[in-house]
């Protein structure tokens, strides 16, 4: 059997996703159902504990295939970007409504009625998705219940232009291993939030994204000919051009997002762990 990814392979020596019979070895196959993130973040993990670190987190609205149901536990696959792990069932509701709206603003709350005093019920992230319903006043109806501030959501068919600006929104947001929020971040979950909001499907992990993402360019020792948008990597770390020599980043060094020159960054990098730039990569205009 071919060594596969545990990353984005639903399967473990005792349980397996039906699709890959025959494709893995594991003593069951389940279907699996399909069913929503319902906490504004769900931290996701490698193994079904609290005390391990996280992988990366769901949002809010977005849509998993679960396999196993135990102990308080989830076992699923994420639908946005394929990754498997385990999430707290507490996060995990059942699929009803398909997503209509996306938040667009770094964090925005729901309501249990159309107005801003009362106590909310859940904050969710920017990225985070809900079905919309009917207006009242300046606030919205949610199809599982509650309200939110109109204003602060964006329909999923209007993608931003400019993910780089979306990027720009969390600079100062503290570091976080694993991270997709304003309330902790890590490189490659910054890049993904941002391409997201611009209708771009990104891969979850830094070696991924250098993978699919864009088409290299050359990398010179002046750092010449690059621009907004370029996603610059080394291994393990990820961050995007804001212009022609500023790099924007979630990085342990600053512990946050920060901005600064490219060139301050490489000689930094280089002087610390000896890693080099592997690749820039330029994303192809859409369409």
């Amino acid at each position: 059997m071919p060594i596969l990814d545990r990353r984005l392979t639903p399967a473990r020596p005792d349980l397996a996703a039906a699709h890959l019979r025959g494709k893995v070895e594991a003593d069951d196959f389940v279907e699996g159902r399909r069913v929503t993130i319902r906490a504004g973040l769900a931290d996701l993990r490698p193994e079904p504990a609290n005390d391990v670190s996280i992988d990366t987190q769901a949002l809010y609205g977005e849509t998993a295939m679960l396999y196993e149901d135990s102990e308080g536990f989830g076992w699923l696959q994420l639908e946005r970007d394929g990754y498997v792990g385990y999430v707290s069932m507490v996060a995990v509701g059942e699929f009803d409504a398909p997503p209509t709206h996306r938040v667009k603003v770094n964090r925005s709350f729901i309501y249990p009625a159309p107005n801003m005093k009362l106590p909310i019920i859940d904050a969710l992230p920017l990225g985070g998705r809900v079905s919309a319903g009917e207006t009242s006043g300046s606030f919205v109806a949610l199809q599982g219940g509650g309200f939110m501030f109109a204003d602060h959501l964006r329909p999923l068919n209007e993608p931003d232009r400019d993910f780089v600006a979306v990027a720009e929104r969390l600079l100062h947001a503290p570091y976080l291993w694993g991270g997709k929020s304003s309330l902790g971040v890590d490189c490659s979950g910054l890049v993904q939030i941002a391409l997201d909001a611009a209708g771009v499907k990104s891969p979850r992990d830094t070696d991924l994204q250098e993978k699919a993402l864009g088409v290299p360019l050359a990398v010179s020792d002046d750092l010449k000919g690059l621009a907004r948008g370029d996603l610059v990597f080394w291994r393990g770390h990820v961050g995007v051009m804001r212009d022609a020599q500023t790099l924007l980043h979630a990085n342990a060094h600053h512990m946050q997002v920060a901005s600064e020159p490219l060139a301050e960054a490489r000689a930094r990098i280089a002087a610390g762990t000896g890693a080099a730039i592997t690749s820039i990569r330029r994303l192809e205009p859409a369409g």
